[in-house]
């Protein structure tokens, strides 16, 4: 569908394709107040602007660079504000790009305890397995009454 040669208003099926999200995602930006008011028919059925469509595409955008919802909304209240201030965005995108580096470390530090627990795997047909001892929160042998049958597993009795 091309907005160029779109009938405005839409529906929310178009305005979803039109803007590459789901109906069930608009319908809860819209929820959020990320759209701010959208048009009703006599029927209350929603009637999409071109102008919402566009909000919605920008609100994808920033969610696919991985904003949380509150910049989001800061960031699309800045974008329909004319009198902003660019070093107030600046500083949402800094702010961002610290997140983003946090979070990268931390995949980081994830692959590469997971590619030691995978290389300290002898992967054969015994069922010692680094993996998932590491999983279970360390080497607890004990818990095991038999290796040879899996469902022996013995629960750990949980503090109340």
């Amino acid at each position: 569908m091309d907005t160029h040669t779109t009938a405005w208003p839409v529906n929310i099926g178009q305005a979803a394709q039109l803007s590459g999200i789901s109906p069930k995602m608009l319908r809860h930006y819209e929820g959020l107040g990320l759209l701010g008011e959208v048009r009703r028919t006599d029927s209350n059925y929603r009637q999409y602007a071109e102008s919402d469509v566009h909000t919605l595409r920008f609100i994808r955008r920033a969610r696919d660079m991985g904003f949380t919802l509150d910049e989001i909304r800061d960031l699309v209240n800045l974008w329909h504000n004319r009198r902003r201030s660019s070093d107030t965005v600046k500083r949402i995108a800094q702010k961002h790009i610290g997140d983003l580096a946090e979070r990268i470390a931390a995949l980081e530090a994830m692959r590469r305890t997971l590619e030691d627990l995978v290389v300290r795997c002898p992967g054969n047909d015994r069922p010692d397995c680094p993996i998932l001892d590491d999983l279970g929160g360390g080497a607890d042998k004990d818990l095991y009454k038999n290796h040879t049958e899996p469902a022996t597993l013995l629960h750990r009795s949980r503090p109340q």
